[in-house]
Order: structure tokens, then C-alpha cells, then sequence
């Protein structure tokens, strides 16, 4: 698998990763076993980003991967992430029980995402400084803040990389912080890449999920936005089938396209959805089909908003 690097001055990671949050049961119960050997499968495709949370499955996604990876600790990109809340768990207490769950002494990547109530962005970079000067940390990561609060943090302490929702069908980060991580040479991990399955055909509905999916409260796949949803859904299968492609491969592709600085992490619990996205990274679009694309899913269709005309 191709390789790129995260930001301009962060680590070399596969131009694809993979997000663990599939694992952790939020959209249907996983089997541990079952996602181990899903995790040596990752491995063998020649990814080497594992994107997870301290908040999946209340840590045991960080020890299922600490086990997976042990032996090829070294080739892998292990990229966690908490959050900064006023009044929560103090950030190096909560990077240290990561550490302890992951069974490592340091984290390739940590992410540090923000709530109403989080302490001030500047405060929140000046600590994953310290983590990194303290070797508990190699690169510091955020997630969600503005384009705004990545300029102030980044002032304080070099950020590598911006975690955040981007897709055919979630393209707002191109609106305000993708901009001006590109100006400062800030990497984009782009989480939900497959519009949380929307993109790759699956979840039409809310009634079509399962009882314990999380995605049963989003509004995205509620029956009042599905007509805008599913008739761009049609334009991407479409366009798809004159490529002879899966919809999720020239979704991740598209992404892929975006940019070298652009990392998508798809996650999934199937082998043969694994290997199908993969196969995204040897797929070429033309500008002319991009721009398609674009069309099909401009800004703000992710709440199933009426096609123009």
C-alpha cells in the first residue's frame, strides 16, 4: 500500500488507515476473536494507521488492539484519542491509562478532542507539549475544533494532525478547518470516510439497522432526509458502475484525491468490506469525474437537504 505523510513534518503512515470504532459494538455486537483476526487482516493489507478512542467500549478497544499488534509494534501507527472537558480526568492521567491499556510506553499519535466546557485550546496544546516532551507522546493531535482554535493551538505547540468527519457526504471540513490546516501543514484524518456505511450502500434507514446500531439516532438516517440521501446515493452509484467499482471504493478514493495531506480510516467488521476498501487506493479518478461528484454531494447534503432543480 502506498504510504504518505501525516501533515509536513509527521510520521510516515499507509495513505489508508483504519478506524477501530466498528470493533467496539457501536454499530452491532462484535465478537473479540473475530475482531483480533479483523485486526491481523488490517495489518496484512499493509496498514499501518489504527485509529481508535480511550471512550470505545470503555478502553477494551485499546487493549484488543495492544494485543493485535504486539509482535509489529514497531511497523504500526498507534493513533488514540480522549477528551478535554472542564472538571475531567487530568489529560496525563488519561494518556497514561491509555499507555497501560495499549501495553506501549508511548503513543505514535494522540488526539484530544474538545466539548463545550473544555479548557481553553491554548491550555489543551501546552499539555500535549508536555506529553510529548515527557516521551509519553510522539505527535500531537485535535478534534473538534475550528479552523480558528487549530491556528491558536498550533501556536502553542506544533499540532500534526486534525481528526474530523469527511466524506462525499460530510464535506464541511473544507469549508473552514481544512483550509487552514493546509496552511499550516497540519495532516487530515478524515473519520467516517463511508458516511458511517451510507456511502458504500448500507443503512438506507434507521428501521434497517440494527437494535443496538448507533446510528439509529442520526439524523442523517432519519426517513425525512432520506429522499435527498438516496437520490445522491444514485448519482454515486452510477458513476460507480461505469468504473466497474464498488460505491465505497470510489467514495474512498475520492477522498484519497483530496490531497496527500488527507488520511481516511475507514472501519468496518467484515474481511471482505476490509479488502474492498483497500482496493480504493488503486483507484485513479479523473477531475473531470471528481468534479461529478462534487456536484452530487455539495456542501451541507449530509442532512438530506432536496437536489438542486
Amino acid at each position: 500500500m502506498d504510504s504518505r505523510r501525516l501533515g509536513d513534518t509527521g510520521p510516515i503512515t499507509s495513505c489508508l488507515g483504519f478506524g477501530c470504532l466498528a470493533l467496539s459494538g457501536v454499530y452491532g455486537e462484535a465478537d473479540r476473536s473475530e475482531s483480533l483476526a479483523l485486526l491481523h487482516n488490517v495489518l496484512d493489507t499493509g496498514v499501518t494507521l489504527l485509529d481508535m478512542s480511550d471512550d470505545h467500549a470503555h478502553g477494551e478497544i485499546e487493549r484488543l488492539v495492544g494485543e493485535a499488534v504486539r509482535p509489529w509494534r514497531d511497523d504500526v501507527l498507534l493513533s488514540t484519542r480522549t477528551l478535554s472537558r472542564s472538571g475531567n480526568v487530568p489529560l496525563r492521567q488519561a494518556c497514561e491509562a491509555s499507555l497501560e491499556r495499549l501495553g506501549v510506553d508511548h503513543v505514535d499519535l494522540y488526539i484530544v478532542g474538545r466539548e463545550p466546557g473544555a479548557v481553553p485550546v491554548e491550555e489543551t496544546a501546552g499539555r500535549l507539549g508536555e506529553l510529548v516532551a515527557a516521551g509519553k507522546v510522539r505527535y500531537a493531535g485535535l478534534t473538534g475544533v475550528t479552523g480558528d482554535e487549530l491556528r491558536r493551538a498550533h501556536a502553542v505547540h506544533p499540532i500534526t494532525a486534525l481528526a474530523m468527519e469527511y466524506s462525499l457526504w460530510h464535506r464541511d471540513a473544507e469549508l473552514d478547518q481544512l483550509p487552514v490546516a493546509r496552511e499550516l501543514g497540519i495532516g487530515l484524518i478524515a473519520g467516517r470516510p463511508l458516511g458511517r456505511g451510507f456511502l458504500a450502500g448500507r443503512g438506507g434507514s434507521a428501521r434497517e439497522l440494527d437494535p443496538g446500531d448507533a446510528r439509529r439516532a442520526d439524523p442523517r438516517f432519519d426517513s425525512a432526509n432520506l429522499p435527498g440521501n438516496i437520490a445522491r446515493l444514485r448519482k454515486l452509484e452510477a458513476e460507480a458502475a461505469t468504473m466497474d467499482v464498488s460505491t465505497g471504493r470510489l467514495a474512498l478514493a475520492w477522498l484519497l484525491a483530496r490531497g496527500p495531506d488527507v488520511v481516511p480510516v475507514p472501519s468496518t467488521r467484515d474481511p471482505v468490506h476490509l479488502e474492498m476498501n483497500a482496493g480504493s487506493v488503486r483507484l485513479l479518478l479523473t477531475d473531470a469525474t471528481c468534479r461529478r461528484l462534487e456536484a452530487a454531494f455539495p456542501h451541507g447534503a449530509a442532512a438530506g437537504a432536496p437536489l438542486p432543480g
